[in-house]
């Protein structure tokens, strides 16, 4: 679903990353198969909803889970913080979202374990990496996450700017950026899903000038 409305950024700190609903399974079904999440936003800024590449919640009939698979590193290359100038917002901010977005269903249980990777490697602030390392996923993953598993798929990520006019102009220690995240699995057994793209505000912090950029959150439509 795309929602033509644009959130004001400012509103938008407060947003919670609409993955950490629908990783568990637990977004506001939109009667689609697809999973949307909905995200909280503070209350003078409009709501930001998104349908993402994440799986569908589970439904009737869906309780037994595949094997759960061992998480580690995914078939797929994803950029670590040393890869690129983490004193460039830009390079920060493709390249989380790019580890956010790739999930593997070899190595991975469901697409909790790709917020944790990113986590886990330093895209992060730390209390951002808090939040989605806490998450816990209250059913198993999906329709969507079964039917990548059956072809142990892997998901290819990329990225585009998306220029957005009410994107606040950067500070010393805060700047906004906005992409097109488009998300495609590929199997295996060389089959191909439908290719999912959600548009990405990313809020990105940092202590002072020349330090590094963390993502502080990620806001999806």
């Amino acid at each position: 679903m795309t929602v033509r409305r644009t959130p004001d950024p400012r509103g938008l700190a407060a947003v919670t990353f609409a993955l950490l609903l629908a990783l568990g399974g637990c977004g506001s079904g939109s009667g689609s198969g697809d999973d949307t999440g909905a995200a909280s936003a503070a209350p003078s800024a409009p709501a930001a909803t998104g349908t993402g590449p994440y799986p569908s919640p589970s439904g009737p009939g869906e309780a037994t889970p595949l094997p759960t698979a061992t998480p580690g590193t995914p078939r797929v290359d994803v950029p670590r913080p040393a890869d690129v100038d983490q004193r460039d917002a830009d390079a920060v901010a493709r390249g989380a979202l790019t580890v956010l977005w790739t999930f593997d269903t070899v190595t991975d249980s469901g697409p909790h374990d790709a917020g944790v990777r990113a986590a886990d490697a330093g895209w992060l602030t730390p209390a951002y990496a808090r939040r989605l390392r806490g998450h816990q996923p209250r059913s198993v993953p999906g329709a969507q996450w079964r039917e990548w598993a059956g072809h142990r798929a892997a998901t290819d990520v990329t990225l585009e700017r998306a220029p957005d006019a009410a994107i606040p102009p950067d500070t010393v220690t805060e700047a906004w950026r906005q992409w097109a995240v488009t998300a495609s699995p590929h199997g295996s057994d060389r089959w191909t899903g439908e290719p999912t793209t959600v548009v990405a505000y990313v809020r990105l912090t940092r202590a002072a000038a020349g330090q590094a950029w963390r993502v502080a959150d990620v806001a999806v439509r």
